[in-house]
């Protein structure tokens, strides 16, 4: 268990690095914002985009693996989802805060450092195959999910599916983590040759992917606090660090997928609250400061639910 906390504990330390940069002052929110920017549009998408063109796909089904995960989403949202409106007596649009903040994880700026750092490369090629489906999934059900609250509780008028799956798509489109995906597994497809210079390149740039995407997101992390929702917050807290990893295992091992493929899924499962919750949030504007408060409260104790899931399953 030591020996997995040290292997964990350089991710965290780098989130705290970029938070106390930004918290000091020492540099400046922007700073923080263009280094996101690098990261997302950049750094990461060379990281997917070389992981697919190396990768061996034979034999291998994305479906079983989506299946595994989105399984333990399903349960973990909702079961936050009844929590937040059947024992905290919650409207049904803090329902759906409150599942989303319990089920979106951190999976791109945590999860690909941790998990190539932990299970190495051959864990990134799921998380890469999951990344492809993950964000469109999880907001096309979210805002689709809030709608139909907002109209039981308000009424007015309601956008049909096909609108809200129209902007979605627009949106993947130039989405630089999607583009790069397809154009990995495309040149993995056609077995186009690299250049030693290209190589060299993408792989020195995948390199610092991990790092920069950690410190930028300490850096955003001062902009959310533990504003309410205390014991709400808690809860969701306990229901993404604990309870999703655990169904998601639980899919991964009905579904026969293989220790690595299950490894890297829990291990991405049991990562902290994602931003996204509280984009949405935002967006809708109902349940900001519950999702603020499940980022900060699943970020500062994150650390120890990935010790223990990556202790328990190596």
């Amino acid at each position: 268990m030591y020996a997995i906390a040290l292997n964990v504990a350089p991710i965290f330390t780098l989130i705290l690095i970029g938070w106390l940069l930004a918290r000091t002052g020492l540099l400046k929110p922007s700073v923080g914002d263009g280094l996101g920017e690098f990261v997302f549009k950049i750094a990461l998408p060379v990281l997917i985009f070389r992981t697919l063109v190396e990768a061996d796909f034979n034999g291998l089904s994305p479906f079983r693996l989506w299946g595994s995960y989105f399984f333990g989403v399903a349960v973990t949202w909702t079961t936050g989802h009844l929590i937040a409106t059947r024992i905290f007596g919650r409207d049904a649009t803090m329902g759906v805060i409150a599942g989303i903040s319990a089920s979106f994880a951190n999976n791109v700026f945590i999860g690909l450092p941790l998990v190539g750092n932990i299970v190495g490369h051959d864990g990134l090629v799921p998380l890469s195959i999951l990344l492809a489906v993950h964000l469109p999934i999880m907001m096309i059900t979210g805002t689709i999910l809030m709608e139909n609250a907002k109209f039981k509780l308000e009424g007015g008028t309601k956008r049909p599916v096909s609108a809200i799956l129209r902007q979605v798509g627009r949106n993947l489109v130039t989405n630089p983590l999607v583009i790069a995906m397809a154009s990995g597994v495309a040149v993995n497809f056609v077995e186009l040759p690299m250049t030693t210079i290209g190589s060299t390149v993408l792989a020195q740039i995948a390199g610092i992917a991990g790092p920069a995407a950690l410190i930028a997101l300490g850096m955003s992390l001062t902009r959310y606090s533990i504003s309410g929702n205390v014991g709400l917050s808690g809860v969701m807290t306990l229901l993404k660090l604990i309870l999703m990893p655990a169904a998601v295992w639980l899919g991964a091992h009905g579904l026969g997928l293989s220790p690595t493929w299950a490894l890297a899924l829990v291990l991405t499962s049991c990562l902290p609250t994602g931003i996204n919750s509280w984009l949405l949030a935002t967006r809708f504007n109902t349940g900001q400061p519950l999702a603020a408060s499940t980022i900060t409260m699943s970020t500062a104790t994150g650390i120890l639910s990935v010790s223990f899931w990556a202790w328990l399953l190596t």
